[in-house]
């Protein structure tokens, strides 16, 4: 006996050890995505008086129609008071809240806003409505969305109307819009009664344009595909709509920065995307929830604001260009000057001839005396255009004054006439720096860099001639599957200011590594701090790190997007000090490569759960077929992990749509588009259906499976567990049973449920019935955990006894003997192992009933929440599929595998998992709500077995 049980007690030890080290990559993935991130380095954003939300009165019948929401004012200290009378002179600004977001969350905009107000000229302020959306989990749920776009509507003709009063009232709104809050902005323009000119400005904060974070039910994905398809068609008309999308970087791991940004058509200028780490004079990553309250980010937003205001009407502008170039200026590139602020094309410069000093090395660094003193740098460019391509400047001085001009007329040793080319100055977090390409300075004879401080603060000037070619290297980045055992690196002797590494060969989004750049000086001395960037040339996702020097600092480097076709790699640029070198590594990082397989390919592992509990029911089923007897729960689960049955042949259909005859073939059967995740490039779903999906995630689907397994596994086990704990605590309730019939229901009590609870999902809630239904269930398995508790004390079993029975594997001799229970102790032993193997089906049945129980929760939460205002879930996504799902759970509270061996139709159900498991990995990864559908088709027929 002990030789044949030792290689099931192997196979099973190495399931578990299998499945601990898939538990542990997911771990450290899940580690990675959640934790793995620079800190919070956002400052917080206060009030400085208490804050008050004042309530809009609307129209009796939009009162009536939307009685969960509501619209406010903010307000706080004088301006709340001035303002009770809602008599309001200021330019509106409207805040939509997100996914269960409060209309508090205005207040960091609001108080900032008023704030800055106060030390403006001629009161110009902003007067900042937020909606009340009642805190639903609209990214979960989809059928209140269309609901909120149609409030969003009547409350922006709502606060039009406050202004009537006025001279020059405001003809439309600034929408600002977190989450699933800016989604239901841009959705206002698929209502048939929207007036465009309402709004005229567009800022989403971390809000998921491209795709959903999870469909969990239809109504999800018909809102977004009205969206799209209305910003897709009309775009042309849409054209002079601003919209401006923010991401949160890699902080949020709610909504991954690639979602947020906006499909537009090539050319269209006015759609601005945008990850938070990229923007100027904010330069942090944000959570979901801080991209609200990050004071860097609120004054960007602020500060836009009121360079909007067009000073004659008071107003914002309508002006589709001042718009651009304010948002521009603000989130895009910070030429840190004022906004609109232009010279003449000459410029008189009428200094002492003393003030001026003829550069003529190769490098300036100058460092401004205490004492106020006017001074000027003169470098000829007729000696430099041959051997040098370009001239790098930067300055600590940070005021926001012209500081480079370009010399077109020279009297002696100064400059009298000059145009200003300052214009292309780009802000970074310790200096402003300036890039001049000397060919395009024809009309040039000299460059001319003020170092004047007429206000003594000292600062420092660095400036250099560059030839680009030299200071530009390149280096492949190692294989994904390298494991951080291969390191790519580089040196750099740092003879410039400026240097940029190519990382040849990144450009996908699972790709992630770790880079480390180590700094060396000869000679100590106070330096201007360096500056990191991983610049990505097709998305604003760059990230920057200022460190000093020497040091040894570690980049993350990851990608939120794909690289486009025929697009450059990722430049690495060095913002270096001179006379130091520089070592730079770059090895691949394990951790963040899981992190970001779950952040793009996450929504898969819970379709690979329900597939791999899907074939252990079928393995449970041919087991019962094949000796009448079940099999232990743990067994099966740890056998549904078959890639080879499942992932190669949706892949053979991903290469077969490819090809034109099969795509006729399968439109010809009606089957709708095979499912894939959202793109990761940038843009790529403005022409739809035009973008092949794309390979790498199809490469990853047995990883993707392995995880799905492991949570299947474990989760299971936690199932059996917990039904053992319960039934501890259940068990002094009822009497002890010896019967595989406890817990069962008779027909006319089936008949009565069933029929109850269809009335209840179809005047309340279906998922309120389909968890009552769950919980009859589970009622059935923890009455059998009783009783097989209750048997094994009857008998007096010893530890290990029935240890084949106990795991579901039964020798040809004990079945032979289990036929033939006439004795009573033969019979109690026989009663012992139905009850085992009816338990052991049941519990492989309710891990199986869970999943459509978690993917309909966010409609029970939206219900339960809004019970007060309506009894009846509008839509309800569980109608009207909730009437078989119910009669399914309700059939198989009464199986047993009795039944379903003796059953004719049992041949035909075990084959069905399989081939459902292909459908549900071919059709659900996008619509995560038709997993529910496909376990019902698995379920049906089982039900039928206990009826035929």
């Amino acid at each position: 006996m002990s030789d044949t049980l030792s290689p099931n007690r192997t196979m099973k030890l190495a399931a578990v050890a299998f499945y601990v080290f898939a538990a542990g990559l997911l771990a450290v993935g899940l580690r990675e995505l959640l934790t793995g991130f620079e800190e919070n380095r956002c400052s917080m954003t206060y009030m400085f008086e208490y804050p008050e939300y004042r309530r809009v009165a609307l129209p009796r019948r939009v009162a009536r129609l939307y009685p969960a929401y509501g619209l406010y004012l903010y307000g706080e200290g004088l301006y709340a008071q001035e303002t009770r009378a809602l008599k309001l002179t200021g330019a509106p600004v409207l805040f939509l809240p997100g996914n269960a977001g409060s209309y508090k969350q205005a207040r960091s905009l609001g108080s900032v806003a008023l704030r800055k107000a106060e030390n403006m000229e001629g009161g110009l302020h902003f007067n900042v409505f937020t909606v009340d959306f009642n805190e639903e989990l609209v990214a979960l749920y989809g059928g209140s969305l269309l609901r909120q776009t149609h409030f969003l509507h009547e409350s922006i003709k709502a606060i039009l109307r406050l202004y009537k009063h006025l001279k020059t009232p405001p003809q439309s709104v600034v929408v600002v819009g977190h989450s699933m809050g800016g989604v239901v902005a841009r959705a206002l323009y698929t209502l048939p009664r929207f007036n465009t000119n309402l709004v005229s400005l567009i800022i989403t904060q971390a809000s998921p344009h491209l795709a959903p974070v999870l469909a969990l039910d239809p109504y999800l994905l018909d809102f977004y595909s009205a969206v799209r398809q209305k910003w897709q068609n009309q775009a042309n008309k849409l054209r002079n709509v601003t919209v401006l999308s923010v991401g949160g970087g890699y902080r949020d791991y709610q909504v991954r920065s690639g979602l947020t940004s906006l499909s537009c058509p090539p050319g269209d200028p006015n759609k601005l995307s945008l990850v938070a780490t990229a923007v100027p004079r904010t330069w942090v990553s944000t959570d979901h929830l801080s991209i609200v309250w990050c004071k860097e980010l609120v004054l960007a937003t602020v500060r836009a604001f009121f360079d909007l205001i067009n000073p004659e009407t008071r107003q914002f502008t309508e002006n589709p260009e001042k718009k651009l170039s304010v948002l521009n200026h603000h989130f895009i590139r910070h030429p840190v000057r004022e906004v609109g602020e232009t010279q003449d094309t000459s410029i008189s410069i009428s200094d002492f001839p003393e003030a001026w000093s003829e550069v003529n090395t190769l490098r300036l660094a100058y460092s401004t005396p205490k004492e106020g003193q006017v001074k000027y740098f003169l470098f000829a460019l007729s000696s430099r255009r041959k051997a040098y391509s370009h001239f790098y400047c930067r300055s600590n001085n940070l005021e926001m004054t012209s500081w480079v001009y370009g010399c077109t007329h020279r009297n002696g040793s100064s400059c009298v006439h000059a145009v200003d080319l300052s214009t292309g100055t780009e802000l970074l977090p310790p200096y402003k720096v300036l890039i001049l390409g000397l060919s395009d300075l024809s009309s040039v004879t000299h460059l001319v860099v003020s170092a004047s401080n007429l206000n003594g603060k000292q600062f420092t000037v660095e400036c250099e001639w560059q030839r680009q070619e030299s200071q530009t290297q390149s280096v492949p980045v190692p294989h994904v599957l390298s494991f951080g055992l291969t390191v790519s690196d580089v040196t750099v002797n740092s003879s410039g200011l400026l240097h940029t590494i190519e990382l040849q060969h990144f450009h996908q989004v699972y790709q992630a590594f770790r880079i480390t750049v180590a700094s060396q000086c000869k000679v100590h001395k106070d330096r201007l701090p360096n500056v990191y960037r991983i610049n990505v040339p097709w998305f604003r996702e760059d990230s920057l790190t200022t460190v000093s020097v020497p040091s040894v600092t570690e980049i993350s480097g990851m990608l939120h997007t794909s690289r486009p076709d025929n697009s450059s790699g990722v430049l690495l640029q060095l913002h270096t000090a001179p006379n130091c070198q520089y070592k730079v590594s770059v090895r691949t990082s394990l951790p963040r490569v899981l992190g970001q397989i779950l952040r793009f390919c996450g929504p898969m592992v819970p379709v690979y759960t329900a597939v791999t509990l899907l074939l252990a029911c079928g393995g449970q089923l041919s087991t019962i077929l094949k000796t009448r007897r079940a099999a232990d729960m743990s067994q099966v689960v740890g056998k549904g992990l078959q890639p080879h049955k499942v992932n190669l042949p949706v892949y053979i259909l991903h290469i077969l749509l490819s090809c034109s005859w099969f795509q006729e073939v399968w439109s010809g059967l009606c089957l709708p588009l095979m499912d894939s995740l959202p793109p990761t490039t940038p843009d790529a779903t403005f022409n739809e259906g035009a973008v092949p999906a794309e390979e790498w995630p199809h490469f990853l689907s047995p990883l993707l499976y392995i995880f799905g397994a492991a949570v299947a596994y474990w989760g299971s086990a936690l199932l059996r567990l917990m039904m053992r704990l319960v039934s501890l605590v259940l068990a002094p309730l009822h009497r002890p049973s010896v019967s595989r019939d406890c817990g069962t229901l008779r027909p006319r009590t089936q008949i009565i449920i069933t029929l109850c609870l269809t009335v209840i999902g179809g005047t309340s809630c279906g998922a309120l019935s389909m968890v009552v239904a769950f919980l009859l269930h589970l009622y059935r398995v923890l009455r059998l955990q009783m009783t097989e508790r209750s048997l094994s004390h009857m008998l007096n079993l010893a530890p290990g006894k029935h240890k084949d029975t106990e795991n579901g594997n039964v020798d040809a001799e004990s079945l032979s003997k289990s036929k033939e229970c006439n004795g009573a102790p033969l019979l109690s032993e026989c009663a012992l192992q139905e009850v085992r193997d009816d338990l052991q089906l049941h519990l492989c049945l309710s891990a199986l009933l869970t999943l459509p129980l978690m993917l309909i929760a966010p409609s029970l939460i939206h219900w339960i929440r809004n019970l007060r205002y309506s009894t009846q879930l509008d839509p309800d996504p569980c109608w009207p599929h909730i009437v078989p799902v119910i009669i399914v759970y309700t059939l198989l509270i009464n199986c047993n595998t009795l039944i379903l061996s003796n059953s004719k139709l049992l041949h035909v159900t075990t084959c069905l998992p399989l081939p459902l498991a292909v459908a549900m990995v071919t059709f659900s990864p996008l619509h995560l709500y038709r997993v529910t559908y496909f376990l019902l088709a698995a379920l049906v027929p089982l039900a039928l077995c206990c009826l035929l």
